[in-house]
């Protein structure tokens, strides 16, 4: 992976979320980050190789990008 910086980028996903990283979690391979956006957290399970070349630290501001092809609501 390759990071460009310093480059206007556009991204097709119109979800995107602005939040704080309240912890990490490094595996072997993979690592769990937890995203905290409002009195939400969502969690994501990215590679360990990804966290390291982003320079991703507890406290960072980061924006969430959602992707999927369904999305499901639950009401109570």
């Amino acid at each position: 992976m390759t990071l460009v910086q310093g480059q206007n980028k556009k991204i097709s996903a119109r979800n995107q979320l602005r939040g704080t990283v309240e912890e990490i979690v490094l595996g072997t391979v993979t690592a769990k980050v937890t995203v905290r956006v409002g009195e939400n957290l969502l969690e994501s399970v990215i590679t360990r190789q990804s966290v390291e070349e982003l320079g991703l630290e507890q406290g960072d501001t980061v924006t969430a990008l959602i992707k999927s092809t369904e999305v499901m609501i639950m009401v109570e």
